[in-house]
């Protein structure tokens, strides 16, 4: 089964509904934020890519999943706003939702940085010293793994394994693979990607 493009457009039901629940609690969206905020921040939230994603895969019965994919491929993660959004136009509790976004690993629900990086902890990067890497980016970024720096350049994630023992220890950062590092040379890579 596809999108069914068919359809009338939802985007006035979903206005409506949104202006239903500004008027009843001076909120555009629902999610407490006094001016509709991404996430914080006083940032406007753009509606319109989402209504896009939503209007795509109206009446769609299993389309909760892929309208999360692509409403995070769009934001970067899934604002509060945008999970209101889904909800209403989804005709689902935004509980349902929420307990979708948080269930699988693929969806985030706070801002990610440009760069991901992934420090190895499995066994040989372990051996090798993956925490002390860990421990050194975490210093050098100021964050904790799990993490968004502040100016959204990198997350720093701790990961099982990335499948390159030979090179041990590793991190990636994004696709790229970096091995046979030390906690200093593991922090000059990740500079080396850092943007003025």
């Amino acid at each position: 089964m596809t999108p069914n493009d068919t359809q009338p457009t939802q985007a006035a039901t979903i206005d409506a509904v949104d202006a239903a629940a500004e008027t009843a609690s001076g909120t555009c969206c629902g999610c407490g934020g006094a001016d509709g905020g991404a996430g914080g921040g006083g940032m406007a939230f753009d509606n319109a890519p989402l209504d896009a994603i939503l209007e795509r895969y109206r009446g769609y019965e299993g389309g909760l999943i892929p309208v999360l994919q692509e409403t995070q491929e769009t934001y970067g993660y899934l604002p509060q706003p945008a999970i209101a959004r889904i909800a209403k136009a989804m005709r689902r509790p935004a509980a349902q939702v929420y307990g979708v976004a948080t269930f699988y690993a693929q969806f985030h629900l706070k801002p990610r940085g440009k760069h991901i990086i992934r420090v190895c902890l499995g066994t040989a990067c372990h051996v090798r010293g993956g925490e002390r890497i860990l421990e050194q980016l975490s210093s050098a970024l100021g964050v904790r793994p799990g993490e968004t720096t502040g100016d959204l350049q990198f997350t720093l994630e701790r990961v099982a394994c990335i499948g390159a023992c030979g090179l041990a220890p590793t991190i990636m950062v994004d696709d790229d693979t970096h091995g046979r590092l030390t906690p200093a040379s593991a922090v000059k890579v990740v500079e080396g990607y850092r943007e003025a």
